[in-house]
């Protein structure tokens, strides 16, 4: 799969901070240590400084065009390319924080436990996951992905899925531990042409993107523009896009 496109992604950069920010309304204490697994762009990364000033703050990515991005854009930051399903902390951390990654990474369930493990006595392990993936955006874009000629192009491309708050309660909950998990659906008001087109390519529908040659490609995004259109019809005041997110926050009492 070709690298993340810093610019695209940030096109809605508002839109994709608020449930950051409810995620660290959550997060109990003040940490000192923090890292951020799945950090993209480096512009959330810089918000757990200012929600908590001291704190040593390391934020992690796979992607080497997200890193350089967060690099330039926030010398005063720590950052380093890794992978989150290797990352291990050379100490304990006070909070192990993931926004809008875990999605990416088959059965990664399994993996909570072991993100749990890294958190401090009195720590938290934090993350949110989109959880709209029945939503029109993704039923349509698989659907015309299906259609002839694309199907056989995108069939084994990689493919976000998410839980319900209660099956990360069931994951995380444990002796020693209180779990706070719930869902979210914001309601964003998008501006400009095709607006869930452009809100998917940067993210839901990138596979499927890199998945096409170019003459393909251009056709998919044509057709997959139209459903869309039909799908979320734009009014006067925008185009009304409801975006379900799922969250939990596990602290180490």
């Amino acid at each position: 799969m070709a690298d993340w496109n810093p610019e695209n992604y940030l096109r809605y950069a508002d839109e994709r901070t608020r449930p950051f920010v409810d995620l660290l309304a959550r997060v109990p204490g003040n940490p000192r240590t923090i890292v951020d697994l799945g950090c993209g762009p480096g512009h959330l990364t810089r918000l757990l400084r200012h929600r908590w000033p001291g704190a040593e703050v390391l934020g992690i990515d796979s992607s080497p065009a997200m890193i350089d991005r967060a690099r330039r854009e926030d010398p005063d930051g720590a950052y380093e390319l890794g992978d989150l399903q290797g990352f291990a902390p050379t100490a304990p951390v006070d909070l192990v924080l993931s926004n809008a990654t875990l999605q990416w990474i088959p059965g990664h369930r399994a993996l909570l436990p072991r993100l749990a493990g890294m958190v401090a006595p009195g720590g938290s392990f934090a993350f949110s996951v989109p959880g709209n993936h029945d939503a029109p955006s993704h039923t349509t874009l698989r659907e015309v992905a299906a259609r002839e000629p694309y199907r056989d192009l995108t069939a084994s491309v990689a493919r976000p899925a998410a839980f319900d708050p209660e099956q990360y309660l069931g994951d995380l909950a444990r002796p020693g531990w209180s779990v706070d998990a719930w869902e979210t659906t914001y309601l964003h008001v998008l501006q400009g042409e095709d607006p869930v087109f452009t809100w998917i390519a940067a993210t839901g529908a990138r596979p499927v993107l890199d998945a096409l040659p170019v003459p393909l490609r251009d056709a998919f995004t044509a057709d997959l523009q139209e459903a869309l259109r039909a799908a979320y019809p734009a009014h006067p005041y925008g185009t009304p896009l409801a975006f379900r997110r799922v969250f939990a926050v596990a602290t180490r009492v």
